[in-house]
C-alpha cells in the first residue's frame, strides 16, 4: 500500500501474479485456469499490536506451497502481504465484541498484465462465548462466479462453528474437483462429524460473462434512469466513487456495473472495495471504478480530486456529476434501455438471480449492438491476414448525429482499443467478402 500512492500499480490494487507452474516436488499436479476452483483458502484474524490497535494478519494458508523458486516465492508473499488488507478494509477501528452478523464480499487484485484475480471473503464471529474478533475466510481465485463461492463459504462457515479441522478436508475435496463447465454441476463429499457424509452440489452459470453478477442488487438501489447516467460515465472511462456502508453491497453494485459495460472490459483501476489506506486513490487523474464506506465520506469530498460521479448506494442518488450525464446517451436508445429497465421493474413475476442477469444484460448488449454492431464490416484485412481498422468510415456508417457524436467518444476509449486490437487479430470472415 505505501508503494502504491505514487504510482499507477498501488492504485490499481496490483500485487503480481503467483505464477502458475510446479507446485512442489511432491506433487505432479500443474495449476492453470480453469483446473482447481481455487488457489488459495486464507483465514484473516485481527492481532493486537504494542499500541493498542489491531491489524490483519494472515494466520491459515492452504494449500501451503513448497519447493517454489526464489522468484515465486517473492511474488507469492508479496500476494499474500496484499490480501489482509483487502479483507479488512475498513481500517483498524476494531474491538472484540459478542455479536456480528456475518457478510460476504470480494475484492479483485489486478496483475500489471491485466489479468485478474478475485478475493471471496466472508467475514464471520468464531463460534464461542464472551467478547472475540471477527476473521475473514477468503477464497483467491482467477474464476469469477460470485453465488458459486458464495455458497462454498456458507459450507467454510457452517464447518468453522464446529472446528477449524474440519475444513481442511473440505477444501480439499474442492481442490481435487474440477471446475464444472457453464451450466453443469459438480457435486462433492463432505464429512461433517454427528451429520455424516453430505453431497454438495456447486453449479456453474450457463452464462460466463454474468458469473460474478447480482444486477439485482443495482436495481434495488438505483433507478433506471440513475443506472443509464452510471453506465455513460462509465462508457467515456470517467471517474466513478460509489459509497454504502455494507462491503457486500459495494463489490455487488460495482461488480454489476462493470459488467453493463459486456462485451467491452474496464481496462482500469478497479477497486469495488476501497481499503482506508488507500483512499487517495480518488485523487487518480486516471479513470477509475472504486468502492468507500460511507463513513468516509467527508474525507473523499476534502480530497483534491478532477472531476468525479460519485454515487450514493443507500440513498440511491448521485451525490457529485459532471453535469452533462443526461446528455451522452443518444435519446432513441436511452429511451429504449429506459423501457427495457423499467418493464423489468415494473413486473410482477418473481425472477431468478440469472433471469434478472439476462434481462438486464441483453438490454445493454442490445445498445451496444445498435450502436458498434458494424465495427466488422469496418476492418480492412491485408494478404497476410492483418486487420486494420477503418475508424473514419466506421464512425460515418452512423446516420444519427446524437450517435455518431456518442461513437468518436467511444473510439477513443481504451475498452474499445483493446476489443478492436482483439478483432484485428482474429480474422472472422464477414458476410460477402469471403
Amino acid at each position: 500500500a505505501s508503494e502504491g500512492k505514487d504510482g499507477a500499480s498501488a492504485a490499481e490494487n496490483t500485487p503480481p501474479q503467483v505464477p502458475q507452474g510446479k507446485q512442489g516436488e511432491r506433487s505432479s499436479v500443474f495449476y492453470s485456469a480453469g483446473q482447481f476452483f481455487f488457489e488459495y483458502l486464507v483465514v484473516v484474524s485481527l492481532k493486537k499490536m504494542p499500541d493498542g490497535r489491531y491489524e490483519p494478519k494472515i494466520t491459515y494458508q492452504f494449500p501451503k506451497r513448497e519447493n517454489l523458486l526464489k522468484g515465486q516465492k517473492e511474488e507469492e508473499e508479496r500476494l499474500l502481504q496484499a490480501i489482509p488488507l483487502f479483507c479488512f478494509p475498513d481500517g483498524n477501528n476494531w474491538a472484540p465484541i459478542t455479536e456480528f452478523t456475518s457478510e460476504t464480499f470480494s475484492f479483485v487484485l489486478t496483475n500489471v498484465d491485466g489479468s485478474r484475480k478475485i478475493g471471496y471473503c466472508r467475514r464471520l464471529l468464531p463460534s464461542g462465548r464472551g467478547v472475540r474478533l471477527p476473521e475473514v475466510f477468503c477464497i483467491i481465485s482467477c474464476l469469477g462466479c460470485f453465488g458459486l463461492f458464495s455458497k462454498i463459504l456458507d459450507e467454510v462457515e457452517k464447518r468453522r462453528q464446529i472446528s477449524m479441522a474440519v475444513i481442511y478436508p473440505f477444501m480439499q475435496g474442492l481442490r481435487e474437483s474440477p471446475f464444472p463447465a457453464p451450466g453443469k454441476t459438480v457435486t462433492i463429499k463432505s464429512f461433517i462429524p454427528e451429520s455424516g457424509t453430505e453431497l454438495i452440489e456447486l453449479t456453474r452459470p450457463v452464462d460466463a460473462h454474468l458469473e460474478h453478477v447480482e444486477f439485482q442488487a443495482l436495481l434495488q438501489r438505483l433507478s433506471p434512469h440513475l443506472i443509464l447516467h452510471i453506465f455513460a460515465s462509465a462508457m467515456l472511462e470517467r471517474r466513478l466513487i460509489f459509497l454504502a456502508e455494507e462491503l457486500s453491497v459495494l463489490s455487488q453494485c460495482i461488480h454489476a456495473v462493470a459488467a453493463l459495460l459486456y462485451p467491452f472490459t474496464w481496462a482500469h483501476t478497479y477497486i469495488p472495495v476501497l481499503p482506508e489506506c488507500l483512499l487517495d486513490t480518488v485523487c487518480c487523474p486516471t479513470p477509475f471504478m472504486v468502492g468507500i464506506q460511507m463513513r468516509h465520506l467527508q474525507r473523499v469530498l476534502e480530497q483534491p480530486m478532477e472531476e468525479a460521479l460519485i454515487v450514493d448506494l443507500c440513498e440511491g442518488k448521485i451525490i457529485r456529476a459532471v453535469g452533462d450525464e443526461e446528455e451522452i446517451l443518444p435519446g432513441k436508445l436511452q429511451n429504449e434501455m429506459l423501457i427495457s429497465l423499467n418493464r423489468h421493474n415494473n413486473n410482477n413475476n418473481v425472477h431468478t438471480s440469472e433471469q434478472v442477469n439476462a434481462l438486464v444484460s441483453e438490454a445493454f448488449v442490445q445498445f451496444f449492438v445498435r450502436l458498434v454492431g458494424h465495427y466488422g464490416s469496418h476492418i480492412k484485412w491485408g494478404r497476410s491476414g492483418s486487420g486494420s481498422f477503418q475508424e473514419r468510415n466506421f464512425c460515418k456508417a452512423i446516420a444519427s448525429k446524437s450517435c455518431r457524436r456518442l461513437l468518436k467518444k467511444f473510439v477513443k476509449t481504451n475498452m474499445f482499443s483493446l476489443f478492436i486490437e482483439e478483432a484485428e487479430k482474429s480474422r472472422i470472415p464477414q458476410e460477402g467478402n469471403g
